[in-house]
């Protein structure tokens, strides 16, 4: 009599347990090379070289070879019957790199095949193109139980219908293949361009095949030896349930054969894991592919012939590389009038090579004009943030000139330090000195993938002190006046000392002391945007100290400028100001553990900048006087503070967009930064 289940909850849990059992992963195989003790069953012409190779086939005609693991593993999952959970095909991965030798004359053939059998013996299987596996009377029978992915180098099967040779396919139970596509890798970074190779001609190829059994899908990846792994396989997530075709026990292994045209088949190493990751050959541990046929010379003055032949085509070579360096060098030394004052100027290889050619690894950053990537240097080993502006009708050039121009005669601790540019085309770049901690922005609103580095109170009041020594330099001690016009938390980047460095010059605008700005666009990042410029549009020293007063705020009180629709941090910090609380909107992840003094002077400096009246906020002199303590704040009565400045500054900022038609509007607003990133921020 049956037990119940409600009765047996340890039965219940014995199950349970078998049906994860027999999900693990099966051991992997791995083969860098061959010998002897590999336990592999070989079939036909299959034989192992003293160089460690596995050589599938030779040159003779009409041969079949096959090479099998001994032992076979598990492809199916049946204990998942009651619905929703269906029975599947367990997920296989493998990898493994194989040669063809084929003849100097003609194309060679036939191919080889990655194939999962319900056995090692195939009776009856021709060869050419049916690859050893099947005949022309069971091709196609759904009784094979046969999965193949074939290499094949030789078309004309099925009365020339089938595809070129020179091609990759999946196969199900025959040689007529449910996908194909040529032999072809995609490179990095050629927006998957394929690159289009001859087997047959490579040293070796390597390929990386995985299955998904619960998302039935099937990739093939496959590149020249030794070049990585592409970005994206040639066959990507393609659509196959591989259940009907597996038993519960199958052999894994390869298959290749000859025909009238024949080429010898080389594997050189083999890994292979049922329900896990294949691993990684390592190359360096892998035989040397076998050689190539080299085209043998009749006479000995065709020898001469072709040394005659080489030696004029290296010349005309090196003509016209010689003719290609005049040519870019003069057009390296034609420079804009902007560019004669410059700073060092790098070359587009170094740093194309610095950055492993832009890769989306490499990118740290996304400012207002374009991605910021880190590099290093390959003549010194410097790790460097390269700045690439994305160059369109509303911004690019100007802004890349204005951030040389000001910021490469700049020199003070508190700014980040241009080392030079690069324009080629249309690719405008700015290498910096790498800060490794990131932006200001980041160490505030992101500590948990920052290592859980949360700044203590000491050190934000240094960094503060820091950006306005930075300012002060920028508006007074330098001999023009730099207006920043984009002073924000994202633009401060934080060096592995905690020094604070102020960055991002690509809105930047200079005029001489003791003229006056002639600046009429309305540029920045919203919440940080003085008021008075939604309606001027003209910025000038105490618009940079209005934003600077945001971040005093900001970072007290560890919020952002406008959290939401209905949050205005300098409304906020006002009202508790005059409830009398001003220290409840301290940041609660100082734990209380702050200098008083230090913070209210922080916050009431910060209410003093940010008010709505320009010529009531002081000078950056004044601001970094007020934060050493040489001077005392002014009475708070005498700031003339407006509390609804703050909000005033979106119902200009609607009433300005309001006033313009649609596509004014549109371009208004895409000359505002939205980023939250700063241009070098290193991660």
């Amino acid at each position: 009599m049956p037990i119940p289940l409600m009765a047996s909850p340890t039965l219940l849990v014995f199950l349970l347990f078998l049906s994860l059992l027999h999900q693990v992963a099966s051991k992997a195989v791995i083969f860098e090379g061959f010998d002897e003790n590999s336990e592999l069953n070989l079939q036909g012409s299959s034989i192992i070289k003293t160089s460690r190779l596995l050589k599938l086939t030779n040159r003779s005609t009409n041969i079949v070879g096959h090479a099998f693991y001994a032992t076979p593993f598990q492809m199916l999952n049946k204990n998942n019957t009651n619905p929703p959970l269906q029975p599947y095909a367990y997920s296989f991965s493998t990898n493994f790199v194989f040669s063809i030798v084929s003849p100097i004359s003609g194309s060679g053939g036939f191919g080889l095949a990655f194939t999962i059998a319900p056995s090692t013996q195939f009776p009856g299987a021709e060869a050419g193109h049916y690859l050893g596996l099947v005949n022309s009377a069971n091709d196609g029978n759904d009784s094979n139980h046969i999965f193949a992915v074939e290499f094949d180098t030789v078309n004309g099967y099925k009365d020339d219908s089938d595809t070129e040779g020179n091609h990759v396919g999946v196969n199900i139970n025959g040689m007529d293949s449910i996908i194909t596509e040529p032999a072809a890798y995609i490179e990095e970074g050629t927006d998957n361009v394929k690159e289009d190779f001859r087997m047959a001609k490579v040293d070796a190829v390597q390929v990386w095949i995985e299955y998904d059994g619960e998302k039935k899908t099937l990739n093939v990846t496959i590149a020249p030896l030794p070049l990585p792994r592409p970005s994206k396989p040639i066959i990507m997530n393609h659509n196959i349930d591989l259940y009907n075709v597996m038993e519960e026990s199958m052999y894994v292994g390869f298959s290749a054969s000859t025909g009238q045209e024949t080429s010898s088949h080389y594997l050189l190493g083999w890994s292979f894991v049922v329900n896990g990751v294949a691993p990684l050959l390592n190359i360096s541990n892998l035989p040397k592919p076998p050689p190539k046929e080299k085209e043998p010379t009749s006479f000995p003055w065709v020898n001469v012939a072709i040394g005659i032949l080489s030696g004029l085509t290296f010349c005309l070579l090196c003509i016209l590389f010689c003719l290609t360096c005049y040519r870019r060098y003069m057009d390296f030394e034609v420079l804009e009038d902007w560019e004669m004052d410059c700073p060092h100027r790098f070359r587009y290889k170094d740093l194309h090579i610095a950055t492993k050619g832009f890769i989306e690894s490499q990118l740290i950053g996304v400012g207002g004009f374009g991605a910021v990537y880190k590099g290093v240097l390959p003549s010194t080993g410097a790790e460097v943030a390269v700045k690439r502006i994305v160059r369109s009708p509303f911004h690019g050039m100007r802004e890349f000139a204005a951030e040389i121009e000001s910021l490469g005669k700049l020199r003070h601790k508190n700014l980040v330090n241009l080392q030079g540019w690069c324009k080629k085309k249309n690719d405008l770049l700015l290498v910096y000195d790498f800060i490794p901690n990131g932006s200001l922005d980041y160490v505030l609103y992101k500590p948990n993938n920052n290592n859980n580095f949360v700044l203590n109170w000491g050190q934000r009041f240094n960094i503060l002190k820091d950006i306005s020594a930075g300012l002060l330099y920028l508006h007074e001690e330098w001999e023009q006046v730099v207006i920043h016009r984009d002073v924000k938390t994202s633009n401060i980047l934080i060096d592995a000392h905690l020094n604070a460095r102020l960055g991002d010059f690509g809105l930047a605008r200079l005029y001489n002391h003791g003229q006056v700005s002639h600046t009429t666009s309305v540029v920045g990042t919203i919440g940080y945007i003085a008021p008075e410029l939604t309606r001027t549009g003209k910025a000038c020293a105490n618009t940079d100290v209005y934003s600077f007063g945001v971040v005093l705020l900001e970072v007290a009180t560890g919020k952002r400028p406008l959290d939401s629709d209905q949050f205005f941090l300098v409304e906020w910090v006002i009202e508790n100001y005059h409830l009398g609380q001003i220290l409840e909107v301290v940041d609660p992840k100082l734990d209380s553990l702050y200098d008083e003094e230090e913070v209210e002077l922080v916050l009431k400096l910060g209410l003093l900048c940010t008010q709505h009246r320009a010529d009531y906020r002081p000078s950056m002199k004044q601001v970094t006087r007020y934060l050493n303590f040489d001077d005392p704040l002014p009475d708070i009565a005498d700031w003339g503070h407006d509390v609804s400045g703050s909000s005033r500054l979106s119902e200009g900022f609607l009433e300005v967009t309001s006033s313009m038609g649609t596509v004014e509007a549109l371009g208004y607003l895409s000359s505002i930064s939205m980023s939250t990133k700063s241009i070098d921020a290193g991660r």
